[in-house]
């Protein structure tokens, strides 16, 4: 028995390393997402209609033919690239002291002109010392970056004309997996002539960059690390 609860623990303790250090990504949007909080209904597809010479194709029935339209991503399923221009730098300094100091003393009482003694020594004469100090200090600095290019789709266009969209890239470099994602929702009007838009012209925006396998887990602190580093430390 105790032989497989110390089996089990060790497994336990090997699946919690073997996660230090990997990216979590989040779960890409998959249509339809009507049901999301905090974000429009989902527009209506048009009914094609027959007998026109503008009627909409077989190919792509939810898609009519439009004589003015730009190649700007506007229906689900076309494909917008989002440049990444992330930036954040932050920083956070706490500092405190505190010092206590108390003392009492008490002389040696006479009575009737006498002092209290036995065998020649005073016995009620005390004298209390104490002291108490405390320092802390605390700086925090803290800069991001986060530049490049990632080709996302279109999930869903909203009823109000802004579209959902998500999109992810992976690459295997060396020995370990590089994994970007980015989904939030993105108005038409901030879309570029060449079908580009900024990350931060990206509502709701959810971005995730980090990798996966030995060298990301090396830059990662160890479990036991991380526990005497953390509130549960008891000293």
């Amino acid at each position: 028995m105790k032989r497989l609860v110390a089996t089990t623990a060790l497994l336990a303790l090997a699946g919690c390393a073997s996660v230090v250090g990997d990216v979590r990504p989040f779960e890409p949007i998959a249509p339809p997402v009507a049901a999301m909080p905090g974000l429009p209904a989902p527009a209506v597809a048009p009914v094609p209609t027959n007998g026109s010479i503008y009627a909409a194709s077989a190919a792509a029935q939810t898609r009519g033919l439009s004589l003015f339209e730009d190649n700007k991503a506007r229906y689900v399923g076309d494909l917008l690239t989002i440049v990444l221009v992330e930036s954040t730098s932050s920083r956070s300094v706490a500092q405190t002291s505190v010092t206590k100091d108390s003392g009492m003393s008490l002389g040696a009482p006479v009575i009737a002109g006498v002092p209290v003694t036995y065998n020649g020594q005073s016995i009620l004469q005390a004298e209390v010392e104490a002291g108490r100090e405390f320092a802390g200090a605390g700086n925090s600095t803290q800069s991001n970056r986060l530049d490049g290019e990632i080709t996302v789709s279109v999930v869903q266009a909203l009823a109000n004309g802004n579209l959902l969209v998500s999109g992810q890239k992976r690459m295997r470099l060396n020995q370990g997996d590089e994994l970007v994602q980015v989904q939030g929702i993105v108005r038409t009007a901030d879309i570029g002539p060449d079908n580009r838009i900024t990350s931060d012209r990206v509502g709701n925006a959810q971005i995730v960059y980090g990798g996966r396998g030995t060298l990301a887990r090396s830059n990662a602190m160890g479990w036991l690390g991380r526990f005497f580093n953390s509130a549960a430390f008891p000293y």
